[in-house]
């Protein structure tokens, strides 16, 4: 997947770093010129100095390949906004995701007809996923205060864990929420029968995700 990072801050920075880290292409577009400094240490010619907001600098980016996604999350709404509009009606760009900083906001996103808006970086992570699966488990929630997160995985064949009940699985330090098959979902209890395909949402502590991986993934 192309993918064009629309802003160089905290959020399209580790945008963009986890998706060149899943094996994404991407070209990050930041405008101020200390920001660019400093982060083309890191992205090298994966990142470009410009506003996003003037078409040759997105047409410089790639945007015409075409990119697959378009993700502008600047710090200016006004900023996300045209660059939003850009991108779908321009360059007919088919997923376009814009940072809403300002709640109140909101309603000109939809009114514009931007469809997929968010407020935080997991949240951009979360929808790209979706769209995107690697076969690797989707962060969709952190819980700060429990220390805990709920993840989503789909269960690949020839997995430990295909066509097994959930009690036979030797999960210390996770436990699985719901079953997701054929658009149905259930409440995953221990006699509930786990089979390729399916989407497995689960709650653990971060940074145990490997015992799901050894699970339900394939070896």
């Amino acid at each position: 997947m192309f993918a064009i990072v629309a802003g160089g801050g905290k959020v399209g920075a580790t945008v963009a770093r986890t998706l060149l880290r899943r094996g994404h292409e991407v070209t990050l577009v930041e405008q101020r010129a200390d920001r660019y400094e400093r982060l083309e240490q890191e992205f090298e010619h994966q990142i470009q100095l410009g506003d996003a907001t003037e078409m040759f600098v997105l047409e410089r980016a790639g945007i015409a390949r075409p990119a697959e996604i378009v993700i502008a999350v600047t710090g200016d709404d006004e900023d996300n906004l045209v660059i939003g509009q850009l991108s779908r009606e321009k360059y007919e760009v088919e997923r376009v995701i814009a940072r809403v900083n300002d709640p109140r906001n909101q309603q000109l996103f939809d009114l514009l007809e931007i469809p997929q808006t968010v407020s935080a970086t997991q949240m951009v992570l979360g929808l790209i996923e979706h769209e995107v699966p690697a076969h690797e488990l989707i962060h969709l929630l952190e819980l700060k205060k429990e220390n805990l997160e709920i993840v989503e995985v789909e269960i690949e064949p020839g997995a430990p864990a295909a066509g097994k009940r959930v009690d036979e699985l030797a999960l210390e330090d996770a436990r699985l929420i719901s079953v997701l098959r054929d658009g149905k979902a259930e409440i995953a209890v221990g006699s509930t029968k786990l089979q390729a395909g399916d989407q497995v949402l689960a709650i653990l502590e971060p940074g145990r995700e490997d015992d799901l991986r050894r699970l339900l993934l394939k070896r």
